[in-house]
């Protein structure tokens, strides 16, 4: 059965159907998202562009051998049915407006088809929950619609993927202990400036034999070595909602960490992926490919390259994987999504309050809640 291999690209890359840098044309994307040439798992999720992402994906499959690749997909956002609000996205397939548990199954199974069909497959070897509510981490129904679309050869493996933002700690964990049988696979947000929340949940997820897949390794573009605090961000790029002066905090961060790339010979995105891989539970990076604006961005299809020069094979010691981790220490820098300290607001399709459930949970894998998950 055919594992997503070391390094993945997303159908969130090239600026079409997310916004980060310059959009790219038809021919242009499906270039940088066709499999081979180091790079052999490819990922998609049916929301982006309302099923166009998977379209687009079909036409870099197409005329490929099966087992030429490793398809991705991801399945959550109902937008069949649901209405779009605004930046928010689509709601989940599980929002009581929509629909109950007892259609969960069918649900799932007709996103599903409905994304294979779109991409030209006819199953996926991994399929993900994608961007789960609180119900999505907690409901049996959920996960036996899941696990229903294995049985039925529509996906291979089966798995969880958190987000979009940073968070979604004890959810995740209790999905591990609750479902953790049935899952194979989880996505978390990882980097070197960005080991915290993602780490907190790597020893459970080994110790359960799930594998991690991690993206946005590449810190919103900076670990490309392409943006600086003077790039400017076109309209509505994700970035521009970053705090202000974020770049240039990070380019700070990130410049004692220089000295062992270069021992290494490494690109610093290159870096950041050997430091996600040094982490027993992480077997995969998907970094977002972006081609920036101005005369220093480097060609997206070099960055491509550079990723796929990146293997399994351990490069870093556990010193330098230790000093990376203080160097880029993050711990408290932002309020975290779904159960966290400091929400105390209505459950919503991203946030909910702290359990004391969720607390005692925490404690079992040696969180303390508003110590570890707190903003500082």
């Amino acid at each position: 059965m055919p594992h997503p291999t070391t390094t993945a690209i997303g159908t969130w890359s090239g600026g079409r159907f997310m916004h980060f840098g310059e959009p790219l044309d038809d021919d242009r994307l499906v270039s940088l998202l066709r499999p081979g040439n180091g790079i052999d798992t490819v990922m998609t999720a049916d929301a982006y562009g309302a099923g166009e992402a998977d379209v687009m994906l079909g036409r870099a499959l197409a005329g490929l051998d099966r087992d030429e690749f490793v398809a991705v997909g991801a399945v959550g956002h109902d937008f069949y049915e649901g209405e779009r609000a605004g930046a928010k996205g689509y709601p989940r397939f599980t929002d009581p407006r929509l629909r109950g548990p007892a259609d969960y199954a069918g649900y799932l199974r007709m996103a599903t088809e409905r994304s294979l069909e779109r991409c030209g497959l006819d199953r996926f070897d991994l399929l993900l929950l994608h961007n789960p509510d609180r119900t999505g981490y907690t409901s049996e129904a959920v996960w036996d619609g899941m696990a229903a679309l294995r049985d039925a050869g529509l996906t291979d493996l089966i798995g969880v993927a958190p987000g979009p933002a940073n968070g979604f700690t004890l959810d995740l964990l209790e999905s591990l202990e609750r479902f953790g049988d049935r899952i194979d696979w989880a996505m978390v947000i990882l980097n070197p400036l960005e080991p915290w929340p993602g780490e907190l949940v790597l020893d459970a997820a080994a110790a359960r034999d799930v594998r991690v897949i991690t993206r946005v390794v590449d810190y919103g573009g900076l670990f490309w070595d392409d943006v600086s605090a003077e790039t400017g961000f076109r309209k509505f790029d994700h970035r521009s909602f970053r705090p202000e002066g974020w770049v240039a905090a990070g380019l700070e961060r990130l410049a004692p960490m220089r000295p062992i790339a270069e021992r290494h010979r490494l690109t610093m995105l290159q870096l950041a992926c050997r430091w996600n891989l040094a982490h027993e539970a992480v077997a995969c990076v998907a970094p977002t490919l972006i081609q920036e604006t101005g005369e220093n961005a480097k060609p997206i299809e070099d960055k491509r390259a550079e990723l796929a020069a990146v293997t399994a094979a351990p490069v870093l010691s556990p010193e330098e994987v230790a000093e990376l981790r203080r160097l880029g220490d993050n711990t408290g820098s932002m309020a975290l999504k779904g159960a966290a300290p400091g929400y105390d607001g209505p459950v919503v399709a991203d946030r909910w309050p702290l359990e004391p459930e969720l607390v005692e949970l925490g404690r079992r894998h040696g969180i303390d809640a508003e110590r570890d998950l707190a903003q500082a």
